[in-house]
């Protein structure tokens, strides 16, 4: 990669109009191309962007590149701006893709299965640029206008999917300036922290002289509820996203009580039931709300939504889900069953930069009750002000762009089975690629798909053997091995650069301490299972190349 971070040059060219940061020159930029060469340019680029853009992430883009980062580092010392202009727009294109993308992340490519991010539908694209273009805020009326009941619109489309209300509720409140069905905001952790914001603020709630938590803050409101602290219930494989609530909302990350999973890594029912008991009887412990996931990020699995939504009810506690990954697959009248008991929740997390196949980033946040997102309003004389409709009075953004347009348009370009359509090749591939490893002796499934997300590790026999009738010593040993192999392939494969699978830790056993497991997400309509077993022809090289007689045990 060219050094070009330190240059600073007065002309472009021998015999270019020098460039220069006065009046005429910033006019020229800002309003225009400068010239018919930077129209040449951009339109050269952008064409292949806006509607090649699979071929051309795939002719510019590697998964990952043969230059380290510390070497990419190196490129990117200079923190200097300079006092005049340095290139013109056409050349800054040019670098953008000759120079730049080449070492970025082709997250298109059908071969990347590793995380929860994937190829964008060509449109996409063109959608974002609209939305950019216009630069509307959606937080006040008088930066948004239409695009604010645009938005209000599409979150009552999500809403019904989800909750399912009659005609008439829809009818009530599509348009009412005084109800919020819900928020667009920047992203699942966003949505997450919304919602708990909302449970905080209902749970501690104004009486007597207490203004209210929000108000008057922690220490009060402990005291006017008489607690000495406020806790909220996750499943153990619950996102990050929640602690750095618990930190958010003044009620610590400690709070943020893991309840134990299942063998299929679903929240337990009866640890929760049990730990809502226990904590009952301290009688010094508010119980701010209890989470269910709907896709967890490790594993994809959905937690009994339907039974902790019961439970939530006969306790009288705020039940939010945590969809950000599965929640579309309410779009899918085969699979909707898989999230049956959602609309049981008080509120519920979808992120549209997931399986709406949004651009970076969009999340959204859902309340059952039109009227509970009065906890979190805030007013100002220059904008949100008392009695207008603008979309910020319950919202924690400040601004935030047209996300809903772009998702709107999707809705219509694509319809309900359009996405239906991507959620069951995902969920459906995802099962048949667990089969395949199954079938593979060299490997064994760690824990079956629910959604679309699968984790498995390569398992020699002999290692397959120790795990399933040794001692639990030797299990410890056999597990530093599998451990140390799979760290190995995934990283190993990862350099390579032609494919790529994640890994995470999971913990299962007292005795394991935690098992290196590989992580598949199927999301890419283009990953097909001609793929997925060349990905899996290739961890199998790797084993044999790197672990021709594997010994019994390796370091942790």
């Amino acid at each position: 990669m060219r050094n070009t971070a330190n240059r600073n040059t007065a002309t472009t060219q021998a015999g270019s109009r020098p460039l220069i940061a006065d009046w005429n020159a910033l006019m020229r930029v800002f309003i225009r191309p400068e010239d018919e060469a930077c129209r040449t340019t951009l339109i050269k680029y952008m064409e292949q962007i806006l509607f090649g853009l699979h071929e051309f992430l795939a002719q510019h883009v590697g998964i990952t590149e043969d230059v380290s980062l510390k070497a990419l580092a190196r490129q990117f010392k200079s923190t200097a701006i300079a006092e005049n202009p340095e290139k013109r727009l056409a050349e800054v294109i040019q670098e953008l893709i000759r120079e730049i993308s080449p070492y970025g992340v082709n997250v298109a490519s059908p071969y990347f299965v590793g995380h929860m991010t994937s190829a964008l539908p060509f449109f996409m694209v063109h959608l974002k640029t609209i939305a950019a273009a216009l630069n509307q805020n959606l937080v006040k009326l008088e930066t948004s206008k239409i695009f604010s009941l645009l938005e209000k619109q599409v979150l009552a489309k999500i809403h019904r999917l989800i909750y399912r209300f009659p005609e008439q509720f829809y009818c009530d409140h599509v348009q009412n300036p005084e109800t919020t069905l819900g928020s667009f905001v920047e992203g699942g952790t966003t949505a997450n922290i919304t919602a708990l914001w909302v449970a905080r603020n209902t749970f501690f709630a104004p009486r007597n002289d207490f203004a209210g938590i929000e108000a008057d803050g922690s220490a009060a409101a402990f005291a006017e509820y008489g607690v000495k602290r406020a806790v909220i219930l996750v499943s153990r494989r619950g996102h990050y996203s929640l602690r750095k609530a618990g930190g958010i909302l003044g009620i610590g990350n400690k709070n943020i009580v893991a309840i134990d999973v299942d063998k299929e890594h679903r929240l337990d029912i009866g640890c929760l039931e049990q730990t809502i008991a226990d904590i009952r009887k301290q009688g010094d412990t508010a119980i701010v709300a209890v989470v269910g996931i709907a896709g967890a990020t490790e594993t994809g699995a959905v937690d009994p939504l339907r039974k902790i939504g019961e439970l939530c009810a006969r306790e009288k506690l705020f039940f939010h889900v945590d969809a950000a990954w599965g929640g579309p697959t309410i779009l899918s009248d085969t699979h909707r069953h898989l999230l049956d008991g959602i609309e049981l929740a008080d509120s519920v997390t979808i992120d549209g930069h997931k399986q709406f196949y949004m651009p970076m980033s969009c999340g959204m946040v859902y309340f059952k009750n039109p009227h509970i997102m009065d906890a979190v309003a805030y007013h100002a004389n220059y904008v949100n002000r008392h009695g207008s409709v603008d979309l910020g009075i319950r919202s924690l953004s400040g601004s935030r762009e047209a996300n809903s347009l772009v998702l709107d348009s999707a809705l219509k370009i694509m319809g309900k089975k359009g996405y239906a359509l991507l959620i069951e090749h995902g969920i459906d591939t995802a099962r048949k690629l667990a089969e395949e490893i199954e079938r593979r002796d060299l490997f064994e499934v760690v824990t079956w798909p629910q959604l679309n997300i699968l984790t498995y590790r390569v398992c020699p026999a002999g290692l397959k053997e120790i795990m399933q009738t040794g001692t639990d010593e030797e299990r410890i040993e056999a597990v530093h091995a599998l451990n140390h192999i799979n760290k190995t392939v995934q990283r190993i494969q990862r350099e390579a650069g032609k494919s790529f699978v994640s890994r995470t830790t999971l913990m299962r056993r007292h005795y394991e301490k935690g098992i290196v497991v590989l992580r598949c997400v199927i999301m890419n309509p283009l990953t097909t299972m001609a793929v997925l077993n060349d990905i899996l022809d290739e961890q199998e090289s790797i084993f044999r190349r790197y672990f021709p007689s594997p010994p019994p045990v390796y370091p942790s």
